[in-house]
């Protein structure tokens, strides 16, 4: 595994995030954590590492990470809503493996997140080693809650998309290669994920900042954690933590495009945080990967399927809503990108129809958590993985986001597809639709039609992706691959 080689750089990131982020202070490069942690505000400092390691670094190398700038590749473009800009052409190989079910263990895509995330669990572990330098013990629960949410998040991700993995709960040494590369159950995994998330919501202090994790955040994302467990008892535990979030006041639903284009609005709960005006820190996934703005022109284009889906459940155009049609026209053609991240907040509909002059997030921040995911995430919960329900509680959470999409025929009984339709077309392109798949234990069947369909093959082994090859070979025989990839 490679995020030990950090060790020494977990303080050389010198980044500017984002103006509304929590910190603007330049880190000191060539420090190692042994001569430079001595008080709570140079581990304050040191806490703005862990979350510039999810954003990765904008670059074309196939050699940096890249963190959540490539999260659609693994994702959204594993599903039925994206596909390539150019599948047969050499620089589109790793990308069409994405879009066929075909990925090999050396898809530079798959390393790349897998140890970008890793480095993510790296740095929050230097952090969490470093707390006894805080005397006061609030501020301690504070960087604690916030590094232990930020490890949580990267675990999260990862073990929906690998499975079993190394457990890492602390900083482990280059000679220790049983630590690094033996992969333990799932079940281990989501423990400590649940056990960080639950220190999170009970130690981070309010703040106020959208681009950094909060009380409300650990509770959404523990939620859906519960939603992917799965038993009886962790469905009512994502009931009552979205309860809790949505009779808290502190949320609402906005108009659609205010979401996206408005630094100040009061559904986003977590964002990561970009500054447009810095190359290095410039969100490269909405201004180059995904629409026309950026010289690559786009490489994420929506597919058929969920233009027909959006189509069919988007809603009423209104003048600050595009949820019915967050989509573009390419050069003419009938391929479509997207269109509910453009840089400069300028977006526009296949129609033609623009909004120019919006406020955006600064740098098109990536949301992670809003709140109409957690209203849908309520109503999952209460269906409790079955089929149907006709609790008033669960039809009210779903139709406040209906409503705003302008539809209002009240369902008597609520079904789980009608469920898991509206999460697609509300959360579209958000990198939501492969996990929701997965959650709602409908990914075999519609992806297996989907695939059919296109011309691909899908089986139930592409559900994880392959453990990267460069780290089979690094364990010395230690880990082991998934199945369908030996």
């Amino acid at each position: 595994m490679k995020y030990f080689k950090y060790i020494a750089l977990i303080l050389m990131v010198s980044i500017t995030v984002s103006c509304s982020d929590f910190l603007d202070a330049e880190l000191n490069s060539a420090i190692t954590t042994d001569s430079y942690y001595k008080n709570v505000d140079e581990l304050e400092n040191g806490l703005i590492g862990v979350y510039a390691g999810i954003k990765g670094v904008n670059s074309s190398s196939k050699d940096d990470s890249h963190g959540v700038q490539w999260e659609f590749y693994v994702t959204e473009m594993r599903s039925d809503n994206t596909s390539t800009k150019s599948p047969d052409s050499e620089d589109a190989s790793d990308a069409g493996q994405m879009e066929s079910f075909a990925v090999l263990p050396t898809n530079n895509f798959v390393l790349n997140y897998y140890t970008s995330s890793f480095e993510v669990i790296y740095r929050a572990n230097v952090i969490l080693s470093n707390l006894d330098v805080v005397e006061d013990a609030e501020a301690a629960a504070a960087i604690e809650g916030e590094a232990k949410f930020l490890r949580a998040y990267s675990y999260f991700n990862l073990v929906r998309l690998f499975g079993d993995l190394p457990l890492i709960d602390r900083v482990v040494t280059p000679s220790e290669v049983e630590a690094q590369f033996t992969r333990v159950d799932t079940d281990l995994i989501y423990d400590l994920i649940v056990s960080d998330l639950e220190a999170a919501a009970a130690g981070i202090a309010d703040h106020g900042y959208k681009t950094r994790a909060s009380k409300d955040a650990a509770k959404a994302l523990l939620a859906k954690v519960h939603l992917t467990i799965g038993t009886s008892e962790s469905y009512t535990k994502a009931q009552l933590l979205c309860e809790e979030i949505i009779n808290s006041g502190n949320y609402k639903l906005e108009d659609f495009a205010d979401v996206f284009y408005s630094e100040l609005n009061d559904e986003v709960i977590f964002a990561i945080g970009y500054n447009s005006g810095i190359q290095d820190n410039s969100q490269i996934f909405s201004a180059e990967w995904m629409n026309a703005q950026g010289h690559t022109s786009g490489v994420n284009y929506a597919t058929t399927d969920v233009v027909a889906a959006i189509d069919a459940r988007g809603g009423t155009r209104t003048q600050n809503s595009y949820r019915e049609d967050p989509l573009t026209l390419f050069g003419g053609t009938i391929r479509y990108q997207v269109a509910k991240y453009f840089p400069d907040g300028e977006s526009g509909g296949s129609d033609g129809q623009t909004f120019t002059g919006l406020p955006q997030l600064a740098g098109n921040d990536w949301i992670v958590l809003r709140y109409a995911d957690v209203l849908l995430m309520h109503t999952e919960a209460i269906l409790a993985g079955g089929t149907e329900t006709t609790n008033g509680n669960a039809i009210d959470s779903y139709m406040e986001v209906r409503e705003r999409a302008g539809f209002t025929d009240r369902p008597s009984t609520l079904t789980k597809l009608e469920l898991l339709a509206e999460r697609r077309v509300e959360l579209a392109f958000e990198n939501q639709r492969l996990f929701d798949l997965i959650r709602f234990n409908e990914a075999q069947s519609i992806l297996s039609a989907f695939a059919t369909a296109n011309g691909f093959t899908f089986t139930s082994t592409d559900l994880l992706l392959p453990i990267p090859q460069n780290e089979i070979n690094l364990s010395q025989g230690v880990m082991n691959q998934n199945p369908g990839y030996n």
